[in-house]
């Protein structure tokens, strides 16, 4: 299994390659390739999982050995933990270029689209599996450059501006994160995550490390588009092509922001009391105010945007109140257990958030507009749509049996046990804001009026492939709520909690190569 560690990387690359140079003559070849692509690296992930060898693995590119014990090559580790986010990442890659089949032919260049997908998937592949901290920052690029020309594909007034935002705050983050990189390579002579570990164990500079640690979670937080760095993730949701939408709030804000502040936190510095706290309120922050900026939205994807800032305040309360466990040397069963709640809701979110794009993009499709009060009575044309945007908005608003409600509860019944009361209220307020705000949504767009009382008499449902890719994810909201299952969630987010919690296993696979 090791040596397909880079097949992660390669093929999608591969495939962005052979598309711009054949996409154009070969009618369809770009979208064809695109989903086999994905559909493979999907069914290399899954195997990992289902193998039950959880096993932490690693590629040394080029066969490069340490010298005197010092790690000097490109170290690619799959462990657990960043093989439930390559589960993630691909098969939100997959569903989407398969709803991208019909959605982009109202595109031109889809050549184009499908190669910047393409490297901008192997950018995120590469994130999740990178031991050092230089080769993270190249594939963080690697996926920021790709995101930024797909916000601008449509190439109107809207998404350039969207597009220009996005790349000014992202330079911002870029800027930052190479900044602290750079001061931590400064002081401990090597890049290699492990390598750093083991120097900064034995580091009494506490001023400098907690300085490196602030800048990173600010970059971080730009590319997570957490509060109070969420300035471009509203703009940039709302004006790319909804696939792109959808992987930009189910995968990169979470690969290429929370992934990286988590694993370093978790895996290379010392978790203290005072980092956790930040993360946590800043995790608080976003929950509350996202939502509340969410609710008088009337542009349904901005709507959607917002409530992607409040969800993710969620996965970070559950994994930051774990922090603050182990910071305390608290009861560890607990911290498991906030962990892993928030890692399930992370893995929630990406797929109700998600489908909720695609139903957003469904209905521009066939209406033209994102503007809820131009819509109405779309219950009747659009059936599967309709249904679908109601199985993800129950998900999301935490109503069973939708998974939604399983990973909340997690976090709220963690939230109590740790003692963090005012975390478990908000949670649950902010949750009921939210179904009032998923219920506008439903109203306006599907039960209030007719259709036609707007001129839309010839709205039909989308074609097969953008409503097969919405009831795949319409059923995985469902499926998902099985991880509350002991066996089925010891076998799938067991794992990835583990190997966030076994620091040392961690350590001693990249340095024991």
């Amino acid at each position: 299994m090791d040596q397909s560690i880079p097949i992660f990387v390669i093929i999608p690359l591969a495939a962005s390659f052979f598309i711009s140079m054949v996409g154009g003559r070969i009618r369809g070849f770009g979208k064809t390739l695109s989903v086999l692509v994905f559909l493979c690296t999907l069914i290399i992930a899954l195997s990992y999982l289902i193998s039950g060898n959880h096993a932490s693995m690693v590629y040394k590119i080029g066969g490069w050995e340490p010298v005197g014990n010092i790690p000097i090559g490109i170290y690619l580790l799959l462990d657990p933990f960043s093989g439930f986010m390559l589960i993630i990442i691909n098969t939100m890659a997959f569903l989407a270029t398969l709803y991208s089949v019909n959605y982009m032919t109202k595109y031109t260049g889809e050549k184009y689209f499908y190669t910047l997908f393409c490297i901008m998937v192997a950018g995120l592949n590469g994130v999740v599996l990178a031991g050092d901290l230089f080769n993270l920052y190249v594939f963080l690029e690697i996926t920021v450059i790709a995101s930024y020309a797909l916000v601008a594909f449509g190439t109107e007034k809207e998404e350039l501006e969207a597009s220009f935002k996005y790349q000014i705050l992202g330079g911002m983050a870029t800027a930052l994160i190479l900044f602290s990189i750079g001061m931590i390579y400064w002081y401990t002579k090597t890049l290699n995550i492990a390598d750093i570990t083991k120097m900064l164990a034995s580091s009494n500079d506490r001023m400098l490390i907690q300085f490196c640690e602030l800048i990173l979670i600010a970059g971080f937080g730009l590319k997570a588009a957490i509060m109070p760095f969420h300035g471009w993730l509203p703009d940039a949701h709302s004006s790319a092509p909804s696939p792109i939408s959808a992987m930009l709030s189910g995968v990169v804000i979470k690969a290429a922001g929370l992934y990286v502040i988590f694993r370093l936190f978790f895996n290379m510095f010392e978790i203290t009391w005072e980092i956790s706290v930040l993360i946590t309120a800043i995790g608080t922050l976003s929950m509350v105010v996202g939502v509340f900026l969410a609710i008088g939205q009337w542009d349904l994807k901005r709507l959607l945007a917002y409530h992607s800032i409040s969800q993710m305040g969620y996965v970070i309360i559950g994994v930051g109140m774990g922090m603050m466990i182990v910071a305390t040397s608290g009861n560890m069963a607990l911290a498991s257990l906030a962990i892993t709640g928030g890692l399930f809701h992370l893995i929630n979110h990406a797929v109700f958030k998600g489908l909720l794009f695609l139903n957003a993009g469904a209905i521009e499709y066939r209406l033209g507009t994102r503007d809820l009060n131009q819509m109405g009575g779309l219950f009747e044309k659009m059936p599967l749509t309709s249904g679908t945007s109601l199985a993800a908005s129950m998900a999301i608003s935490g109503i069973p049996p939708f998974n939604g409600f399983f990973s909340k509860l997690v976090i709220i019944v963690a939230a109590i046990q740790a003692k963090f009361y005012l975390l478990a209220a908000l949670a649950v307020i902010v949750s009921i804001i939210t179904l009032a705000s998923f219920m506008k949504f439903q109203r306006y767009a599907f039960f209030n009026g007719q259709a036609e009382d707007y001129g839309k008499d010839g709205i039909r449902e989308v074609p097969f492939f953008m409503s097969f890719a919405m009831v795949v994810m319409a059923v995985l909201c469902l499926a998902l709520s099985l991880l509350m299952i002991p066996s089925v969630r010891e076998s799938f987010l067991q794992p990835a909690v583990d190997a966030l919690l076994g620091n040392n296993e961690y350590f001693m696979n990249l340095l024991n190569m």
